[in-house]
């Protein structure tokens, strides 16, 4: 069944019709080719998600009705945001897009000082929007019922004071790597609880700048290995979130269920 993250809902959802316009209308009807009566999950980011009959189909709106709450929750019991330095390419697409898929709440472009890549005002806006689309659609395929959101591209010192905000923070180092360190991210996990939050901090392809990880760790922050090995920018995020969804979802389940 297809899912649709749609815009807030009013209180009364469940009552009255649901009614969809543009990119909405445009899907339904000319890509999916749906007919009245056929189902579809909609959710609205405040953890509202329900299955939803399609009941009208006009030339510009479709119209649906709610038909049952969802019983179950496809969102982590943690918020996970990803701050990645700037990597070439279109590699932060590929984390954006991944990196939904496997549970992100958020994600942060570092303008690190290692990083390669160079965003102007005009090309962080027009990036932005690029990586919300990305989410968004990420967020539709893999039926997860909260949209992530892309932060604007942060300095030092603006990440530095995002971290404020959250339980916990790692930052992804790969010289801990290589000295062998393996206890700090697995402590943190099995200390992180439902509802907590952890901002996960990654260098583009040059790495961290010293100075960067000094400021980090100044303001009382942790770094820590992803394993032995050295990952690429664009894998390494994906190998915490990936840490996470084991520890947060399969081996706390499996503890809870027996």
């Amino acid at each position: 069944m297809q899912r649709y993250i749609i815009p807030p809902l009013t209180r009364d959802y469940q009552t009255q019709p649901i009614i969809l316009s543009d990119d909405f209308h445009h899907h339904m009807v000319h890509v999916m080719r749906m007919k009245q009566g056929e189902q579809v999950y909609l959710a609205d980011n405040s953890g509202i998600s329900f299955v939803a009959e399609l009941i009208d189909i006009s030339a510009n709106t479709v119209s649906l009705k709610w038909v049952a709450d969802e019983d179950r929750s496809t969102e982590l019991p943690v918020k996970i945001t990803i701050a990645c330095g700037l990597p070439k390419g279109d590699k932060l697409e590929y984390i954006v897009q991944k990196g939904t898929e496997l549970g992100a709440a958020a994600f942060i472009p570092f303008a690190a000082k290692n990083a390669v890549v160079k965003w102007t005002a005009d090309k962080s806006a027009n990036k932005q929007q690029r990586l919300q689309k990305i989410a968004k659609e990420a967020t539709e395929q893999s039926h997860r019922q909260k949209e992530p959101f892309v932060h604007p591209v942060h300095n030092l010192k603006e990440l530095l004071a995002e971290a404020e905000k959250y339980s916990k923070v790692l930052i992804a180092y790969e010289e801990d790597a290589k000295a062998g360190e393996g206890s700090i991210l697995v402590n943190t996990l099995e200390n992180l609880g439902p509802g907590d939050s952890l901002l996960f901090v990654f260098g583009p392809e040059g790495g961290l700048a010293p100075e960067e990880l000094v400021a980090f760790r100044k303001a009382g922050h942790k770094s820590c290995a992803l394993g032995p090995r050295i990952l690429r920018a664009e894998t390494a995020p994906l190998y915490a979130l990936t840490a996470v969804s084991y520890e947060m979802e399969l081996r706390k389940g499996a503890d809870k269920n027996g």
